[in-house]
């Protein structure tokens, strides 16, 4: 149970594939000038996280140790395409605008990286999950980068969800600053960077407060008394 939550902690939070290990930069800064670019590649992501993990898993006592990384690309490469495929037969205008980043998933390390230093070693279900885990946090990044960048940029949040979510979806998009003219670099590469770097700032300084009041309350469980503790 505890290496199941570990998992958990460390996808969403001590190892976020985009916050600490600063790994797929690449598409997670040129998709996420809004919202919903994010989250059909975070999805996108996910899915490829959680498939090559779970079949590297179970071929794992197959694979010649010499060829394991040719194997892990094609593996990866054959989820990756049934994924693009999927999205040009069902989100073909948010296909569209991901482009080249879809395909690309097939290089991002951070599939690469769990894949040789996780689901090679692991059992299906915890490779499954850490697949899940590190898929959300990532995720989560996009979005979260996606929502400011938006929202800095244009002054709303969900525009374009009718991509994803169909035309009932058009009412979705939210207008936070009414009449607001734009601020154009937060949709340019500049605010991407940014951005991300005020996001990795925010993670730091949460991680750096909960380390001052750590020893704080070891101090105050060590001095209480017996009966207390």
């Amino acid at each position: 149970m505890n290496a199941m939550r570990q998992i958990i902690v460390d996808g969403l939070w001590k190892n976020n594939p985009g916050l600490v290990q600063l790994l797929g930069l690449c598409p997670l800064l040129a998709v996420t000038n809004n919202v919903i670019n994010g989250l059909g590649l975070g999805l996108a992501t996910i899915l490829t996280l959680v498939a090559s993990n779970g079949t590297i898993s179970l071929l794992r006592n197959h694979i010649p140790d010499e060829a394991r990384l040719p194997v892990f690309v094609m593996i990866i490469a054959s989820v990756v395409t049934a994924i693009e495929l999927a999205m040009n037969a069902w989100f073909h205008e948010l296909y569209l605008i991901l482009g080249i980043f879809i395909p690309l998933i097939v290089t991002n390390c951070a599939i690469i990286g769990r894949a040789e230093a996780f689901a090679a070693r692991n059992p299906v279900n915890p490779a499954l999950l850490d697949g899940l885990m590190m898929g959300i946090g990532f995720l989560l990044v996009l979005v979260a980068l996606g929502g400011l960048r938006e929202l800095l940029g244009s002054g709303t949040l969900f525009s374009d969800a009718h991509l994803m979510f169909g035309e009932g979806a058009r009412g979705l998009t939210l207008t936070v600053f009414e009449d607001y003219r734009g601020f154009l670099m937060a949709l340019l590469p500049p605010g991407a960077f940014i951005g991300l770097g005020l996001i990795v700032a925010l993670k730091n300084a949460i991680d750096d407060r909960q380390k001052v009041q750590q020893p704080k309350t070891i101090k105050e469980m060590a001095g209480a008394p017996a009966g207390n503790a």
